[in-house]
């Protein structure tokens, strides 16, 4: 880039070339003019550049605006036609608009202006009276010309019907609340560039807008006086717009409804209109008044096509002369009154005209002074009716306030009270600002009488109310419809509407949000009789709105429907539906394994007639019945199904079913690609494989494990398909240990108990069917975390079965306990003293014997006293017992002990005969008895020793000899047979006594 006028080229993209012929520039100087240039390169290097661009301003852009629309001609005079057109949409900073004529048939164009012409109204001169012309408009900006508009009607060039132009001509204020309009009748006759321009304020447009319907002459208006310089002033009303957008509905709808003038003065039915009424000032400066008034409450059987206002002036109370304030007739009710005198008072009467004629005028309206209003707040809104009357709601319209204060209008605020009720009783509708000029109000009750006024608010506050409206009674008229959106067969959306209350002359008039619809690009009217049709052409956001329609000349048949964006959401999917009907889906397509491993892709549809087919597509080739697929259309059921007997890799991929039932159709997809496909195929090859184990013995639950109530491990299958003539083996590590071939299955359960399960039974199991059917298997680790794990239940069981503890007392101490079914190495177990961990000593151990679990407090003293708690551990969970060992049980519990203590020292230390001592001694006669034996006690023990229960000592021939205290002896030299008998050592201390007893028999030898 450089700044034009320069040679200081700079790169704008330092870092990496662009791929894309295309790239934003930024950080320019606003107003300063650029040039720019691009190079190309490539691995050899950067090309040339190419030639430099022209200058570009730095600065917004502006775009050339579309070509104008509805274009209008209108007769004026014998050389003149009146044109009209509309402003193009996106119009910005206009210079002005060119107009150009052709007679019909010419094919060519004549401009008919040298300078744009600001206004969307011109006067075509010099014309020839007879031919038939057709004119075009284009627009033109900063940025240049539009395109030229569609060419206009024909229109035959001839002076106008009395000389009276047709309402209608501006037609871009239409249905725009707060368009004032400023038109000169010395106008006629001026080249449009010599025409002078009104600039009365800020709301006042300079268009001009006539009657569009044949009026009366001047001779049937109020007086034959008046200021050919007045100029005329109408304020475009909602409550109007029927009267203007009728008739250009009803002509689409119903060719030959305009009436002429000859033909409507044959009309025998219709009268003059009643007076209007509650005239008010709506704005006032020096020189001007703005007034409003009510429509007459009697129309005469036809619409209103104008009104006339007279105006006298007032001094000291004293009315001056009447004075015509318009001579043609205007279709609005406000206008503004010009070329009245500073500070001077004025009365005003209206008079309304139909094709009647002029009906009587109003009574004069109260005094009002001619002065500039500089009030800050903006002046009354006007024109307040009430439409769609209901028993519990109806809809508000109003104009904004033509004087709008020193700032522009924010909003405005409803008023509502019953219309018997007091004025304090005023109450506000919305607590904020509404910025449209229409609400609908609820809540109302039914039968109840009320009265509506609108306040308008800008930055310096809440202005004036308007006039009340005429009172409403809440209430649904017998035989109200509403207006009912419909979407055919074809998928056309329209708004409906019907009417049985229509006069020959009612028609149907349409508006989106209560402004009247001008622009026919988006709706087509069609009305038939007493029904009217609104039809979208393409519905899309810019149709978002409040639809409503209007049956003028009767008593006030209306009815509207909101367009939201959710509700236009539904009616486009409606119309899709319609215009593309599908065959409703229960189910969309879905894919299943089947028993025997086969693959099913299955659809379903709510409903099929007896015509109905389908199509099944692969990967966009169709695919037909044959070996490989099976399909099938149930039209009873709507089930549409293709079964594969198996699922190979070329069949990955896109399945399609296509169904077509008359003129609906739908489709359903499934995706088969990647890890989806693969999981689908390893499972239909899992589901085969098992359809094929089930044809012999086979497994319906693996091989598992259960912990039975005493602490034993159960390993357990459950099997199915079994014959006498099965097999069934159990293995353990590779080892056979068990087979099973004399079984008589209950609920084909298969069990191996395995009692005091330990370490020792870590290993893996197995278990084996077969017969001549077929072979199965199921094994089982219970190794690693599988062991743990049922260890872990194994002990979880064992420290449930644990009994509570209990107290004995030994003659060491006291030993609490607790038995389980039996103990196991991975039980841990923990004791616990007044909830402190115990640390174990000689004094204080556990331990295990049997299924015995123990705690042995040797000699117990009085800080051994309180709760002891065991705690077993499963490896997951502790398990408790809790013991009270205090008080009287510790009392007891010690005096046992302590009894059992003495006990044990006197077992221990009384009197006893160790051993030595037979039980019997046969001898010879003749022959020496020695007898020995070892005593023990503590004290030493006395000894004495009975023969045949008397006591016994020594002798000559017997000799009793005790020793060391410990070695007894008892020799006979010689022993005869006198010496037979029982001989009994009595040993003796303070502990005990014992008896020791040896029968002696002595025998004679046998002679020879």
């Amino acid at each position: 880039q450089c700044v034009a006028g320069t040679e200081d080229w700079q790169r704008v993209n330092t870092e990496i070339p662009v791929k894309s012929p295309r790239f934003a520039v930024f950080d320019l100087a606003e107003g300063k003019s650029y040039c720019f240039r691009v190079r190309c390169c490539n691995s050899a290097g950067i090309g040339e550049p190419s030639e430099a661009t022209e200058a570009t301003v730095v600065d917004d852009k502006l775009d050339i605006p579309k070509a104008p629309g509805r274009i209008m001609p209108t007769r004026n005079t014998d050389t003149s036609v009146v044109v009209t057109w509309t402003e193009p949409p996106d119009a910005k900073e206009l210079v002005g608009y060119y107009i150009e004529s052709s007679v019909v048939g010419s094919g060519h164009w004549e401009p008919c202006n040298n300078n744009p012409v600001k206004g969307t109204r011109f006067i075509c001169h010099g014309l020839i009276n007879g031919e038939k012309y057709i004119f075009r408009v284009r627009a033109v900006n900063a940025a240049g010309l539009t395109e030229f508009s569609q060419d206009s009607e024909p229109i035959e060039v001839q002076a106008a019907i009395g000389g009276v132009l047709l309402h209608g001509v501006c037609p871009e204020l239409s249905g725009k609340a707060g368009g004032l309009t400023d038109c000169t009748t010395s106008w006629e006759g001026m080249h449009e560039s010599s025409q002078p321009i009104f600039d009365t304020d800020a709301l006042l447009k300079c268009n001009a807008k006539f009657n569009r319907e044949t009026l009366l002459g001047s001779s049937d208006k109020l007086g034959s006086t008046g200021d050919n310089n007045v100029r005329e002033t109408v304020k475009d009303a909602v409550t109007s717009a029927p009267q203007k957008v009728a008739a250009k509905q009803a002509s689409k709808s119903q060719p030959g409804y305009l009436l002429t003038l000859e033909k409507v003065t044959k009309k025998k039915d219709r009268a003059a209109p009643s007076p209007p009424y509650d005239i008010m000032v709506l704005e006032s400066v020096r020189d001007s008044m703005v007034l409003g008034w009510k429509q007459p409450k009697v129309t005469g059987g036809t619409e209103i096509t104008g009104y006339y206002v007279n105006y006298r002036e007032v001094v000291d109370g004293v009315p001056g002369k009447w004075m015509e304030a318009n001579i043609k007739a205007i279709s609005e009710k406000a206008y503004r009154i010009q070329n009245l005198k500073e500070n001077m008072v004025y009365q005003f009467q209206v008079a309304a005209a139909n094709l009647a004629g002029v009906g009587t005028p109003s009574l004069p309206s109260q005094p009002f002074k001619c002065e500039e209003w500089t009030i800050a707040v903006p002046g009354p809104p006007h024109d307040v009716t009430c439409t769609e009357v209901r028993k519990d709601s109806l809809v508000l319209l109003w104009k904004e306030p033509v004087y709008t204060g020193r700032s522009p209008i924010a909003g405005y605020y409803v008023d509502m009270k019953e219309t018997e009720a007091k004025e304090e009783h005023w109450r506000s509708v919305n607590e904020k600002p509404l910025q449209k000029k229409f609400l609908k109000i609820g809540g109302l009750k039914q039968g109840v009488s009320y009265v509506f006024r609108v306040r308008a608010t800008n930055q310096a506050g809440v202005g004036k109310p308007s006039d009340v409206t005429d009172p409403v009674v809440a209430e649904t008229q017998p035989g109200t419809k509403e207006v009912v959106v419909d979407v055919d067969d074809n998928g056309v959306i329209s708004l409906n509407f019907e009417c049985d209350q229509m006069s020959p002359n009612s028609k149907f008039v349409w508006s989106k949000n209560y402004e009247p619809i001008e622009d026919d690009s988006r709706l087509n009217i069609d009305t038939k009789g007493g029904k009217s049709k609104a039809i979208f052409k393409d519905l899309g956001e810019d149709d978002l709105g409040v639809y409503s329609c209007v049956v003028t000349d009767t008593d006030g048949v209306s009815s509207s429907h909101t367009i939201d964006e959710e509700e236009m959401k539904r009616l486009l999917a409606l119309s899709h539906e319609r215009k593309f009907p599908t065959v409703p889906l229960a189910s969309e397509l879905a894919v299943e394994i089947l028993e025997k491993g086969e693959v099913r892709f299955w659809l379903q549809a709510e409903k099929l007639s007896g015509n109905a087919k389908a199509n099944f597509i692969f990967n966009d080739k169709e695919i037909f019945n044959g070996e490989k697929y099976k399909m099938k259309v149930d039209q009873k059921t709507g089930l549409v199904e293709m079964i594969m007997d198996k699922l190979e890799d070329k069949d990955e991929g896109t399945y399609t079913f296509q169904l077509q039932d008359g003129k609906a159709t739908n489709q359903s997809s499934l995706v088969l690609i990647g890890d989806v496909f693969k999981k689908l195929q390893d499972e239909a090859d899992f589901q085969r494989k098992e359809w094929h184990r089930k044809q012999g013995p086979h497994f319906v639950d693996k091989l598992g494990w259960e912990v039975t109530d005493d602490c034993n491990v159960l390993l357990k299958c459950k099997v199915a398909n079994i014959k006498k003539e099965t097999h069934i083996v159990w293995y353990k590590d590779d080892r056979e240990i068990m087979v099973d071939e004399e079984h008589d299955f209950k609920d084909g359960v298969c069990t191996l108990l395995i009692s005091e399960f330990s370490k020792k039974d870590a290993g893996t199991y197995e278990v084996i069917l077969k017969d001549d059917r077929g072979k199965d298997s199921s094994e089982l680790k219970l190794k690693d975390t599988a062991f743990a794990d049922l260890m872990n239940e194994v002990c979880r069981r064992i420290a449930l079965s644990a009994t509570d503890l209990k107290i004995q007392s030994t003659a060491e101490g006291i030993r609490l306990y607790s038995y389980v079914t039996y103990y196991v190495e991975d039980l841990r177990v923990g004791w616990m003293h007044n909830d402190t961990q115990i640390r174990f000593t000689d004094r204080v151990k556990t331990g295990v014997t049997g299924e015995q679990i123990w705690l042995q407090i040797n000699e117990p003293t009085p800080q051994d006293k309180g709760k002891y708690t065991m705690e077993l551990f499963d490896g997951k969970t502790g398990h408790k017992k809790t013991v009270d060992l205090s008080g009287q049980a510790f009392d007891e519990a010690f005096a046992e002990f302590q009894r059992l203590k003495q006990a044990a020292i006197a077992e221990k230390n009384r009197a006893r005969v160790l051993g030595g001592l037979p039980d019997v001694v046969t001898i010879q006669e003749g022959k020496a008895l020695n007898l020995s034996c070892t005593v023990w006690g503590d004290p030493t023990p006395e000894v004495s020793w009975l023969k045949n229960e008397k006591p016994f000592v020594s002798d000559a021939n017997c000799t009793l000899k005790f020793e060391s205290g410990k070695n007894v002896s008892f020799t006979i030299s010689t022993v005869s047979t006198l010496d037979s008998g029982k001989y009994s050592i009595v040993v003796k201390n303070k502990y005990g006594t014992e008896t020791s007893d040896v029968t002696v028999s002595v025998f004679i030898p046998e002679e020879e």
